[in-house]
């Protein structure tokens, strides 16, 4: 390590250059003023050059005084704000996360029920995305979507996603309940953009050939998607998480029992290396809640 002069010499010249002052120097730095004087002097001694020049009644730099000055004042000023972020950051109760808009209106949003009851003083504010995540270093916590094949680096698989069939309790295909999987290629099918897959997996667990991409109501939202299908507008194939609270209700039904897994899989990231204590404990809860998810 390089050998620099001491942190105190330089805060003392700082403030003295500022007033021109050994006493106003010694006022703000709580300290005497023979006290600043010899930390100044003990800094001109490790430079080996003069930074002020002494008057009878005041002070004034030196040329290379003037020229030390400002980069002595940007190296405390760095210091000051790193410190206090370190300091604001351990002293905050606040958690930011980022979380798929569908996930966080169903699964997330009893998580942070159950959170609050037992640390109201905590404050959690969510970002929905919609396919990509905020900014990056905008949440603490962050759930996406991932393929199983690519989930990034450092992300935590949260639980295995199962697909369910749904469809509204009367729906009918060609005016006759839907009972039998064969009706499902003559069925209106609901599709979630960028997910055709879950009508694939779908066609190859119930043995139908193919369906047709074309047709059918579309979104790139999996709740709206669950929500037209509660609407007898169609049959949706969704993950099993994002239907479970209409299942309950009773607005959905499931036509056919299934056990499909999902390649779509919701994975967490933990931003910062050194978390708040109050990003720990979100983080702990967080992590026990999909624990108990079932697939």
């Amino acid at each position: 390590m390089k050998h620099l002069p001491h942190l105190t010499f330089l805060r003392s010249f700082e403030a003295a250059a500022r007033h021109l002052s050994f006493t106003a120097a010694s006022e703000e730095l709580n300290c005497t003023q023979s006290a600043v004087s010899n930390h100044v002097r003990s800094l001109e001694e490790f430079i080996g050059r003069p930074l002020f020049v002494r008057l009878p009644r005041a002070l004034a730099l030196t040329e290379v005084g003037e020229a030390y000055l400002p980069s002595v004042r940007h190296a405390l000023q760095e210091i000051d704000v790193a410190t206090e972020a370190l300091l604001s950051q351990k002293r905050r109760r606040e958690v930011v996360v980022s979380c798929p808009t569908s996930l966080a209106s169903v699964w997330l949003a009893g998580v942070l029920r159950d959170f609050h009851i037992t640390h109201p003083d905590i404050l959690v504010t969510v970002h929905g995305t919609v396919w990509t995540d905020v900014e990056q270093d905008v949440s603490d916590i962050s759930i996406t979507m991932d393929h199983t094949d690519d989930i990034p680096d450092g992300a935590v698989q949260l639980w295995d996603e199962r697909l369910a069939l749904v469809c509204a309790p009367d729906f009918k295909v060609d005016g006759k309940p839907l009972t039998d999987p064969a009706q499902l290629v003559r069925a209106r099918r609901i599709h979630v953009l960028g997910r055709p897959i879950y009508w694939e997996l779908m066609a190859r667990h119930f043995g139908i050939k193919s369906f047709e991409a074309t047709g059918g109501l579309k979104t790139d939202v999996s709740t709206i998607g669950a929500g037209l299908a509660a609407q007898g507008l169609g049959c949706a194939a969704l993950p099993r998480v994002l239907v479970r609270p209409y299942l309950d209700r009773g607005d959905l039904v499931e036509p056919f029992q299934t056990d499909i897994r999902n390649p779509w899989v919701y994975c967490a990231r933990f931003k910062s290396r050194t978390p708040t204590p109050s990003v720990r404990l979100f983080k702990s809860w967080l992590l026990d809640a999909a624990g108990r998810m079932e697939g």
